[in-house]
C-alpha cells in the first residue's frame, strides 16, 4: 500500500505533514544532537523520522496503526539507525523502552501528537520522570498557547501550571493548516519543553501540590479561596483556608489564574503541615 491510497483513519486522528519545510525545521530546532537517542510518536509517512535520524544516534518512533507500518518500513528502508514499533505510546513501558533501546544516551521526545489525546500522551511522559532531555512536540495552536501562558493571563490555566512543575517552555513556531493532508480546522504550533533535572519549587507532597492546582482552577471565576474551599471543606473551614492565604502574603480576591506555580507550592505546603 502506498501513501497515496492509505486510508486516513479518523478514530487515530491522522493528519500527516506535506509541507517538506516544517519537518527539517522540527529536527533543527528541536536541540537534538548526535549523541542522543530519539522517541518519535506518530511517524506516520516518517517525514519528520528521516529528518531525526540524520541528527540523532538512534530513532524510535512509535506508530499506533499498524496498516502504516509496511509504508514506514519502506520509506525507512535505508536509515540504518531507526527503529520502528507498532503500539500505542499510552501503552508501552517507557522505562523498559528506554533500558532495552538507549544504552546511557541522553533521551529526547519529537512529535506530531494526534490533537485529541495531546493532554495524556504529554502528562504521561512528564509524570514518569524517565529523565528526558527535552519534548518537542507540534499541537494545536490554542494548546501551544496555553502551554506558553504566563500567570495571569486568559490562557493560563491547570495544564500550564502543571507543565511548568516539569519544565521550561517555548514556543518555536506556528505552523498553517495547509501544511497537511488532510488539513485539520485549525493551526498548529510546535513547542519545545526543557525538563528540570530537579523541580524548580520544594514541595511537601507532590499529590498535594497537583490537588491545589486543580481545586484552583476548578472555577474560575470564583476567588481562590472559593476555589480552594469547594475541595478541601471537609477539612478546612474557609477562614481557615483565608488564614493559609494571608499567611503567605496573598490577597483573598486572588484568583487562581493570577498565581505562579512558587505561589501553588506555599499553599499547598501550608494546606499538607495542617493535615499532618
Amino acid at each position: 500500500m502506498s501513501d497515496t491510497n492509505f486510508q486516513k483513519k479518523k478514530q487515530y486522528g491522522q493528519n500527516f505533514l506535506t509541507n517538506q519545510a516544517i519537518p527539517k525545521r522540527i529536527a533543527a530546532e528541536s536541540g537534538i544532537t548526535c549523541e542522543c537517542g530519539v522517541i518519535e510518536i506518530g511517524p506516520g509517512f516518517g517525514v519528520l523520522t528521516k529528518e531525526l535520524a540524520q541528527i540523532a544516534k538512534k530513532v524510535i518512533s512509535i506508530e499506533i496503526d499498524r496498516e502504516l507500518i509496511p509504508i514506514l518500513q519502506e520509506k525507512t528502508a535505508d536509515i540504518q539507525n531507526l527503529k520502528i514499533i507498532n503500539k500505542d505510546i499510552m501503552q508501552i513501558d517507557i522505562v523498559e523502552l528506554i533500558k532495552d533501546e538507549f544504552q546511557a544516551m541522553p533521551i529526547c521526545v519529537c512529535a506530531n501528537l494526534p490533537y485529541y489525546i495531546t493532554t495524556p500522551i504529554l502528562m504521561k511522559l512528564l509524570e514518569g520522570k524517565y529523565g528526558f532531555e527535552s519534548i518537542t512536540i507540534m499541537v494545536q495552536k490554542e494548546v501551544a498557547e496555553r502551554l506558553c501562558a504566563k500567570s495571569g493571563s486568559d490562557n493560563y490555566g491547570a495544564i500550564t501550571a502543571s507543565v511548568n512543575y516539569f519544565s521550561s517552555i517555548k514556543k518555536l513556531f506556528n505552523v498553517s493548516a495547509g501544511s497537511f493532508s488532510p488539513p485539520p480546522k485549525v493551526d498548529s504550533a510546535v513547542i519545545r519543553l526543557e525538563l528540570y533535572k530537579e523541580p524548580p519549587v520544594k514541595l511537601l507532597n507532590e499529590e498535594m501540590f497537583f490537588k491545589v492546582i486543580k481545586a484552583a482552577f476548578s472555577q474560575r471565576r470564583k476567588t481562590l479561596v472559593n476555589s480552594l474551599h469547594s475541595v478541601f471543606n471537609s477539612t478546612f473551614t474557609k477562614d481557615e483556608l483565608c488564614g493559609i492565604i494571608v499567611q503567605i502574603g496573598l490577597n483573598l480576591k486572588v484568583r487562581g489564574e493570577d498565581l505562579n506555580i512558587s505561589q501553588f507550592a506555599l499553599i499547598s505546603n501550608e494546606i499538607y503541615k495542617n493535615l499532618t
